[in-house]
């Protein structure tokens, strides 16, 4: 099984920060000083040209997760934090991957990228380079499938996931803070 899998002990945290130089590494640096490993990280600026959304999955035990929590709201450039549970947030990666694909066996990965709707987005003699996207899950399933084949290459994005919408109809901030945990965090400016 791929090491990238759903594990209870990941947490998945949205960060909302300044979009300011050097605000990755005082977030990345929090979590080193702590000695908590981030599973995966994903950055890029949101909506609003003013801030950045981060994406951090924390491998950490329940209890330690509101310190860092804690620690990180403590921040001056962190808007906002929100713990998402998977079971109601939307989580997406991408695989871009390389595998061998000799004559005898081209078919039958194109026809996998396919069940898996993938993409083939380079082609050599006897390699392909492959794209999926989704959720981390399939890309699991797919990493397990591919591994016979020889994967040549593989790179994997990290996790990026906002909160499930609500189709109450009601868009209230409370009702979207409800969407997650309960662990959000906001600060007043």
């Amino acid at each position: 099984m791929s090491m990238y899998g759903t594990d209870k002990r990941h947490h998945t945290l949205t960060v909302l920060v300044e979009n300011k130089a050097g605000v990755l590494a005082r977030v990345a640096g929090l979590f080193s000083r702590r000695g908590y490993n981030i599973f995966s990280l994903a950055v890029a600026p949101s909506d609003d040209e003013r801030f950045s959304r981060i994406t951090i999955v924390v491998d950490v035990e329940s209890s330690p997760l509101d310190q860092i929590m804690k620690q990180l709201d403590k921040l001056i450039p962190v808007v906002s934090i929100t713990e998402l549970d998977p079971s109601v947030a939307r989580e997406r990666e991408l695989l871009l991957a390389t595998l061998e694909a000799g004559p005898e066996t081209r078919g039958q990965l194109i026809q996998l990228v396919g069940v898996f709707e993938g993409k083939i987005i380079d082609v050599g003699r006897d390699r392909l380079t492959v794209a999926l996207e989704g959720a981390p899950r399939k890309l699991d399933d797919f990493e397990d499938l591919i591994r016979s084949y020889g994967i040549v290459e593989m790179q994997r994005t990290g996790r990026v996931a906002l909160p499930m919408l609500d189709r109450s109809g009601d868009h209230s901030p409370l009702r979207l803070a409800d969407s997650t945990t309960g662990t959000n965090t906001e600060k007043a400016g």
